[in-house]
């Protein structure tokens, strides 16, 4: 007996090892191709709740139901679809880490506005694929809302009103990024002359990121939880987040979506997608 009991004690580490193995690749079909990713097990409450749904086929036949384009894709409204009252509509306690970052590919979730949703607790179902844009250095470790609050004041004084004009120009033709890149232009002579700094403090991650591949990184400061990374497929994110959209984000042209999980070794994952664990 003693024997048997070592046996089944020996044999446990080995079936543990063997089970972390493998990993849920997700695969979300649509019209345009299909989408590749992994959940993170850093946020085990999300990933459960993913495959659980994804598994019994709730997400299928859902749509990207909301479309920005440079930002990002929302998709698994499953509860509408299914018709549910609100009253069951069920949340998940927000998993915030620090490195898991809205780059672009980061599977998120969505969730209700902070004043009645004060815990941040991610919707049981919504999620939304972050598509994004590169950023400077320079633009990400600044704060562009005291920048800016700042430069109006600055162009406020009679002797920069040429700077005002100028501005002006930009903001009439909607040109977004030549605002930016004139107010940061004047950053250092504006901290000189109010003795204020504008410096945002951001993780070297975070910098190397989204310079490099991009991302949403303001959202990084919302309190949304990220649980998941495209590994294949961004190109399908592109061409989604193409889509003509209605006033309300909503595509003309529905992006329907199925979702399925294959469990698969991690070497196997690495080899086919890249993704290094």
């Amino acid at each position: 007996m003693k024997l048997r009991f070592l046996w089944v004690v020996c044999l446990l580490p080995l079936l543990i090892s063997c089970s972390s193995d493998k990993d849920a690749l997700i695969k979300i079909h649509t019209r345009h191709g299909d989408i590749f990713a992994i959940l993170h097990d850093q946020t085990p409450k999300h990933k459960e709740n993913f495959i659980k749904l994804a598994e019994a086929g709730r997400f299928d036949s859902t749509q990207f139901h909301r479309i920005i384009d440079n930002f990002m894709i929302q998709a698994g409204d499953v509860f509408s679809k299914e018709g549910l009252p609100e009253d069951e509509w069920y949340t998940i306690p927000a998993e915030f880490n620090d490195d898991l970052i809205h780059e672009k590919g980061a599977i998120a979730a969505a969730r209700q506005g902070d004043n009645i949703n004060p815990e941040k607790r991610s919707s049981g179902c919504q999620f939304y694929i972050v598509e994004g844009q590169e950023y400077t250095e320079l633009e990400l470790t600044t704060d562009m809302r005291r920048l800016q609050k700042q430069f109006m004041k600055y162009i406020s004084l009679e002797s920069n009103k040429d700077l005002g004009k100028r501005y002006a120009e930009l903001y009439a033709f909607g040109d977004f990024k030549g605002m930016n890149d004139l107010m940061l232009s004047k950053k250092v002579i504006m901290e000189d002359f109010y003795d204020i700094n504008l410096d945002k403090k951001l993780s070297p991650k975070q910098i190397e990121a989204y310079t490099s591949v991009g991302g949403t990184p303001h959202l990084d400061e919302g309190g949304y939880t990220v649980f998941g990374k495209v590994i294949k497929g961004m190109d399908v994110v592109d061409k989604i987040s193409a889509e003509q959209t209605n006033p309300m984000d909503q595509p003309i042209d529905p992006v329907y979506i199925t979702v399925e999980v294959e469990n698969m070794s991690k070497k196997k994952i690495t080899k086919d997608y890249g993704f290094e664990y």
